[in-house]
């Protein structure tokens, strides 16, 4: 019977593979295979996690709510004339919500609480942050700065620096006599709880430190500059309205320090809410300013008024004046007073407006108008007797400065009223509270996403690296892509690992450590099918059946295959011989504990060497050995002669099997050459090890020099979850161990 089968009965070409679709079996295949790495990789992920939450400072919240009142009500209930007075101010709150977060609004902040002053310990560093579970922050206040340390307190009350030394960082260092600071060339001594002022290099330094750490411990000290600081306020500042068109801002700040954060949030909201009611007045105050410039006036105008009438009536006694000089003083008066109204409203508008606003220009058109009917009555009463004349003005005079004083009087009292009762249009709903409950890091949903993270990152490594490696797996899938039948897949023999860890163990024969294993079972089986399909008449012509074994690449158990092979052959009382043709290499003489010297090598070398002298007996029957010898320069060269012809017809007369062990075929041509003597050639690959390519390209480097490669067989077969569902797995039938 011939093993031989034509490669386009096994399968389609090796084209077909890249068509077949990547099912759920396979893909979980490649996760069982690679376990190690994707439990190395999720608990990388789970320490990682473990870690983070360490490492970083749990972040603390505090909120604070504010009321927009668009409309206020503090001004118009005085009366409608007031209110025309001070303009009503309204407010989008989008736009109070950028208002809160400007420099205008936080820089009282940051000077009240010095938060433009950074302290920083130099000897906290990673691993600390990691084994301690929080690390002290510097506390910010209205009486300084202050950093807590193992070895003590940090208080600084006062640092200010020239513009040249902002965003600089200092040293600051207990000494025997106070403090040092020092930065590069610039190095100087101070007193604690006194005010020093150092002039260095790039400019003027202004300190107070009150207390430092006592065994010397350097702390790192900054100025900060406004924009920076006022940014990182903005980094853990959200402002925004709540609902749509309600009105009512939500103020949350975030930071390390529960009761810092809860400080710094309530600063911010006493801030606005002052700007809020100093910028609600401002309208009044410049009304009221200007009115207290105006009374004196006024007054002096009145009581001069008066006093020129009174000195009239007195020289002239009382003077009657016609109905038609009544009648036009009369309308001359209205005409006066609303002049005086329309020049204080003049007056008024002058310090908002310019000449060419619309309410100005109109006030002006109304004085135009009503000076020129003014000098038309002037011109009536032009005609009337001088003394007449004389009377009526002077008492106009005084009737309409008395008029516009007690006016402006009445309303500059009824403003200062008004002033006292404005409170802006923010008002404060909810102050922010210290809850101290961390709202970031949430250990435990940043556990479990790191070490999800981890495991599909091992995932994703492990489906890469098997889709990158391509190693053999399926016995179809090597059927398909070589052409080439699988006769047989041998199992991972446990008890054998075990052993091969010892060093004591000599004999790693299956025979001898696992008879009873599935493992043992596939080289009968092998053996069985080698057998059947050797051809009638053997290349050589004597008695013996040749069989050359080969690998694709070194690692593949070449000799674990070779050395059980001809131990199961023996077994049939056959004599058999077991060459390690691996000049290189070849490791066969530790399997069967011979010695390496006196190999086939030697044959070549020495002239006296024979088939005989190389031929060693093994301590099991029927079975011997011949070593690979001395290392050898060129073993091709030597495998292609003559000689080596000669030996091979000389050995084959006198067994019935001879097993060839040969180097792997991608890395050198002895397995073509000595594979001319054999009657079946097999390949030896490794499961979930050896590349598909590689042993692709070594069958199609046999078939182009006309060596047709009998059989493929399929090492160390993991006996996984997998392994157990395919029908090319061989159990043994015995007695269970």
């Amino acid at each position: 019977m011939n093993m031989k089968t034509d490669s386009q009965k096994l399968s389609t070409s090796g084209n077909d593979r890249d068509n077949k679709e990547i099912d759920l079996s396979s893909l979980l295949g490649s996760l069982l295979r690679g376990w190690k790495i994707l439990l190395f990789f999720t608990l990388l992920g789970l320490i990682a996690g473990i870690i983070y939450t360490r490492y970083v400072n749990p972040t603390f919240q505090s909120d604070a709510l504010v009321q927009i009142d668009a409309n206020p009500q503090g001004v118009s209930a005085l009366g409608e004339n007031i209110s025309n007075l001070v303009g009503s101010g309204s407010s989008q709150s989008q736009e109070e919500a950028e208002l809160i977060k400007s420099r205008m609004v936080l820089k009282p902040v940051v000077d009240s609480l010095h938060l433009q002053i950074r302290l920083k310990n130099p000897e906290i560093n990673a691993i600390d942050r990691i084994v301690e579970d929080r690390i002290d922050t510097p506390v910010h206040s209205e009486e300084g700065v202050s950093l807590q340390t193992e070895t003590g307190e940090v208080r600084v009350s006062q640092f200010d620096v020239s513009e040249e030394y902002l965003d600089q960082s200092f040293t600051l260092s207990r000494s025997d006599t106070g403090f040092v600071l020092s930065r590069g060339a610039d190095t100087f001594k101070g007193q604690f709880n006194q005010p020093h002022q150092f002039k260095g290099t790039r400019g003027s330094i202004d300190i107070t430190v009150e207390d430092l750490p006592t065994n010397g411990q350097s702390i790192d000290i900054t100025k900060q500059s406004l924009k920076i600081t006022t940014d990182a306020i903005n980094g853990n500042l959200t402002v925004e309205e709540t609902g749509n068109m309600t009105g009512l801002i939500q103020l949350s700040m975030t930071g390390p320090d529960q009761q810092q954060t809860t400080l710094i949030l309530n600063e911010i909201v006493m801030s606005y809410v002052n700007q809020n009611k100093a910028r609600s007045s401002e309208e009044t105050t410049k009304t009221l300013d200007f009115m207290e410039t105006q009374i004196p006036v006024l007054k002096q105008k009145l009581e001069e008024s008066e006093a020129a009438f009174n000195e009239f009536r007195k020289r002239y006694g009382t003077i009657d004046v016609a109905q038609e000089a009544q009648l036009l003083l009369a309308e001359e008066s209205r005409i006066d007073g609303q002049l005086s109204d329309l020049k204080l409203q003049q007056a008024e508008l002058s310090t908002y407006y310019t000449d060419e606003h619309p309410l100005v220009v109109q006030i002006n058109d109304q004085l135009r108008v009503l000076n020129n009917r003014k000098q038309e009555i002037n011109n009536t009463v032009a005609g009337l007797p001088e003394i007449q004349r004389e009377f009526l003005k002077l008492s106009e005079d005084v009737d309409i400065n008395r008029e516009i004083y007690l006016t402006m009087l009445t309303n500059y009292e009824q403003l200062k009223i008004v002033k006292a009762g404005q409170i802006g249009y923010a008002r404060i709903v909810d102050l922010p509270v210290s809850t101290y409950n961390p709202i970031a890091p949430k250990d435990k949903l940043v556990i479990l996403l790191t070490t999800v993270l981890g495991a599909l990152i091992g995932a994703l490594i492990v489906l890469l690296r098997s889709a990158m490696r391509n190693v053999v797996r399926d016995p179809e899938t090597v059927e398909s892509n070589t052409g080439v039948p699988v006769i047989a897949t041998v199992p991972r023999s446990k008890a054998l690992k075990r052993l091969g860890k010892n060093k004591r163990v000599t004999n790693k024969l299956l025979s001898y450590s696992d008879h009873n294993s599935a493992t043992y079972e596939a080289i009968k089986s092998l053996r069985t099918y080698l057998m059947f399909g050797m051809p009638s008449v053997a290349k050589t012509n004597q008695r013996s059946r040749i069989i050359v074994v080969t690998g694709e690449s070194p690692n593949v158990g070449k000799s674990f295959i070779v050395a059980n092979l001809a131990e199961v052959f023996a077994q049939l009382d056959k004599k058999v011989l077991v060459i390690d043709a691996d000049m290189r290499l070849g490791s066969l003489h530790n399997v069967f504990n011979m010695e390496q010297d006196m190999g086939l090598t030697d044959y070549f070398k020495e002239e006296q060497s024979t088939a005989v002298s190389i031929t060693h007996p093994t301590n099991i029957d029927n079975l011997d050995f011949i070593s690979r010898g001395h290392n050898a320069r060129n073993p091709s060269s030597m495998l292609a002669s003559e000689k080596f012809s000669g030996l091979m017809n000389e050995l084959a007369a006198h067994y019935d099997y001879i097993i060839i062990d040969t180097p792997p075929v991608l890395a050198a041509t002895d397995a073509v050459l000595l594979s001319k003597y054999a009657d079946q050639v097999v390949m030896v690959t490794r499961h979930n090890d050896s590349s598909e390519g590689q042993l692709n390209y070594a069958v199609k480097q046999m078939n182009k020099a006309n060596i047709e490669v009998d059989g493929i067989i399929i090492n160390d077969l993991q006996q996984g979850i997998l392994s157990k569902n395919s029908y090319h797995y061989t159990y043994t039938y015995g007695n269970a161990q």
